[in-house]
Formats: structure tokens, C-alpha cells, sequence
């Protein structure tokens, strides 16, 4: 719990466990939707390494332990996204394979209400063209 008594996102979602299941289904989302095949193309064959990158990520901006930053010592997830043409329609694919992992992973509506604008954001703020 953080500082107040107010349940972490991270704590929300199912911790680890929980984070886990919501990437891995994340990325069998857009690897198997056509509607996310923009974005699928920016990644390799091989979804492991990116999978692990984006838990990470997730892990400390929820709440839990910052992996990310651990692991590279930064957060700046503009610079790793700066070789890929990301505009709205790439954002919008990636909050909708996001937005649908919540959904399959179970996580509640209330929890959904509670992310989906910040993940909007985020996805929004690597966005480098129009």
C-alpha cells in the first residue's frame, strides 16, 4: 500500500502475477489482431525481450518495484521509441491491445476507469508525429 492507506494500481491489477498475465496478453493481442498490425511491425519476431521491457516499465509506474529504472538506470521511454513512426493510429492501437487486456485478464471495471486515461497518456506521450 502507499502512504495514506490508498491500494496501489500495481496492488489493483493482481501484483506481479497479475502484471505478468495483462502484458503476456498484451502482446498475444497484437500479434494476433489485425487491427493492431502497425504496431506489430514495429517489433521483431521474437516478443520476449520487448515483453519483459514492457513489464518492467509497467511494474514501477503502477506502483510495484521500478524494474525499469533498476535495469537501465532511466525511464525515458521516448528516446527507445524514437526510431519508430508512432502518430494516433499507432497509439490508438496500442491502448486498444492494452484496453482489451484488462478486459480478458479480469480486471474490474472500476480499475479500468481508474487506468484508462492515464495509459491513454502514456501511449500519447510517445506519439512523435501526427
Amino acid at each position: 500500500m502507499s502512504d495514506g492507506g490508498q491500494v496501489l494500481p500495481y496492488e489493483l491489477i493482481g501484483g506481479e502475477a497479475g502484471l505478468r498475465r495483462i502484458v503476456d496478453r498484451f502482446y498475444e493481442i497484437m500479434d494476433r489482431d489485425p487491427r493492431a498490425a502497425t504496431i506489430r511491425s514495429m517489433h521483431g519476431a521474437d516478443l520476449a525481450p520487448i515483453r519483459e521491457k514492457l513489464f518492467e516499465f509497467l511494474s514501477g509506474w503502477l506502483g510495484g518495484p521500478p524494474l525499469y529504472s533498476q535495469r537501465t538506470g532511466s525511464i525515458c521511454i521516448t528516446h527507445a521509441h524514437q526510431p519508430f513512426a508512432i502518430g494516433s493510429a499507432e497509439r490508438d492501437q496500442w491502448v486498444m491491445c492494452m484496453r482489451q487486456a484488462l478486459i480478458d485478464e479480469g480486471i474490474s471495471a472500476e480499475t479500468r476507469e481508474l487506468l484508462d486515461q492515464p495509459i491513454f497518456m502514456i501511449a500519447d506521450f510517445v506519439r512523435n508525429r501526427d
